[in-house]
């Protein structure tokens, strides 16, 4: 869809107003929260769009109207609206006056920007006092897109369809619908803290939480100097590429090294990693309760390497009290790939860089920690120090979408 098709139809009658219609579908099952939801949403919309010129977002029986400015552009128009969580597609669409010639006009203008064998009118009435009911309006705007084109009128598996609503003092025509992200729109689901390396699964599970409403700050733990600052870099372009999604965002950078370095002369060897990823779920959890985030995020996966089978995990999970969200548990490598390829994030991720993780790890590390050698060994380490040090050395990074909002 090119901005030439709304430009020619915008030529039929000088009361056209170039628009683009958002349909959501979850939201809409919200009941008396519905407002919220959708107030957010159009709150989104808006950051989304804010440089290209849209101001005014519609609200309109179950349906949003973005109105365009006369220098849009459409095809940004359309890569922003694709990431806004929440929409469950949008159209390019034209608002006309309620008069039924000036409605079969616009609608055989529109419907000649396509070529089609067959097609079909259907008509949404949803204010009642308009003249002609929806089968009325079908028949007769039918009539003229068939005497136009030549194609004939299939009610079942058309190749195109003529959408017509028919709301207050205005309608709607469009005939392109294009998928949105669904979801539904961050910042409805409180705040939870991501613990985000630079790997393929911490950026795919930050993304199937973020898609569920949760606003998302970032925790990246590294080793520098130990190891080279590439994981930090990765890590943080990987946080502006999610920014697209939720518009502004947090990365915590948050050494690790001494933490690793007490580990490993006071504990006993197999449990290394079991302590790393204890100390990450104490600092995360500080961070949190700092940023009022209600939940911690991983990408782990269930048997994927040693630290993440059940009973590590149970024994990693007792040093917070906050849940821990972990969406790819059941998901295999293969899966996860696959995801962050469509993400994006993949290439990234594939680039070579040192993971905090892999320093210091014992060839056979335990399977099945037990929780009073883990115990037994924290004895020996001031935990409250190393975190109190931590988080006294922690930088903090923050991302603006459209990029234009960055901090300097």
């Amino acid at each position: 869809m090119k901005k030439a098709l709304l430009e020619n139809v915008s030529r039929v009658d000088s009361s056209v107003q170039p628009c683009v219609v958002v349909h959501y579908a979850e939201v809409g099952l919200k009941g008396e929260n519905r407002h919220l939801f959708e107030n957010q949403l159009i709150r989104n919309i808006k950051q989304a769009l804010k440089d290209t010129g849209v101001q005014q977002v519609r609200r309109f029986h179950g349906r949003m109207a973005v109105l365009l400015p006369p220098d849009y552009d459409w095809e940004r128009v359309q890569e922003r609206l694709q990431r806004v969580f929440g929409i469950a597609y949008f159209a390019p669409a034209v608002i006309v006056e309620q008069d039924i010639g000036v409605i079969e006009r616009v609608a055989c203008e529109l419907m000649a920007q396509y070529r089609f064998q067959s097609f079909r009118v259907k008509t949404r009435r949803s204010q009642k006092a308009f003249a002609l009911n929806s089968q009325e309006v079908n028949v007769r705007v039918g009539a003229a897109i068939q005497a136009q084109s030549g194609a004939k009128v299939d009610l079942s598996h058309p190749e195109m369809t003529c959408h017509i609503e028919i709301f207050d003092r205005f309608a709607i025509l469009y005939a392109e619908r294009i998928p949105g992200a669904r979801g539904l729109p961050v910042g409805v689901s409180e705040r939870a803290v991501s613990l985000l390396s630079a790997g393929i699964d911490s950026p795919v599970a930050s993304f199937k939480i973020m898609k569920r409403g949760v606003k998302i700050i970032f925790v990246h733990f590294h080793s520098v100097p130990f190891t080279s600052d590439a994981s930090i870099r990765n890590s943080q372009r990987i946080v502006q590429l999610l920014t697209r999604y939720q518009y502004a965002s947090k990365l915590y950078l948050v050494p690790l090294l001494e933490v690793q370095q007490e580990i490993m002369l006071k504990a006993p060897t197999d449990y290394r990693v079991v302590l790393y990823r204890r100390f990450m779920l104490r600092l995360a959890e500080r961070i949190a309760r700092r940023e009022r985030a209600r939940a911690l995020i991983t990408g782990e996966s269930i048997a994927q390497v040693a630290s993440q089978t059940l009973s590590n995990l149970m024994v990693i999970n007792e040093v917070t009290r906050l849940p821990v969200l972990r969406p790819l548990s059941g998901n295999d490598k293969e899966e996860i790939v696959d995801m962050a390829r469509e993400l994006g994030t993949y290439e990234i991720s594939i680039e070579p860089y040192e993971d905090c993780c892999s320093l210091f790890v014992p060839r056979h590390p335990v399977t099945r920690a037990k929780r009073e050698v883990v115990e037994e060994a924290e004895s020996r380490l001031d935990v409250e120090g190393l975190i109190r040090d931590a988080l006294q050395r922690t930088e903090v990074v923050k991302f603006h979408y459209p990029e234009s909002d960055a901090d300097e």
